[in-house]
């Protein structure tokens, strides 16, 4: 049996089908930076678990679900370029 893809289609490989690997990445470091300053600014076990399961939680979802299918990089990329370079233009209209 032959498979026939389009020319635009984009093979986005996943963990396990839900995250890819770059998004993967960087929730892993971003766990690891929150665990260990948590680690060595706080010295009780349920504060710390609360506020790693806070502070981390959100980015690990937000790469999951993702906008429209988008890599959770692009869209950072896309705000931060947006918030930096926040521009208004005004056309006028001559009639």
């Amino acid at each position: 049996m032959k498979f026939i893809f389009p020319q635009n289609f984009k093979l986005r490989v996943k963990i396990f089908g839900l995250i890819d690997y770059t998004s993967a990445i960087v929730c892993i470091v971003w766990t690891v930076i929150v665990f260990f300053f948590l680690n060595i600014i706080i010295h009780n076990i349920k504060l710390k678990i609360f506020l790693c399961i806070s502070l981390v939680l959100p980015l690990c979802l937000f790469s999951i679900v993702g906008i429209n299918g988008e890599n959770m990089l692009v869209v950072i990329n896309y705000i931060t370029k947006f918030l930096l370079q926040q521009k208004v233009i005004f056309y006028n209209k001559s009639l």
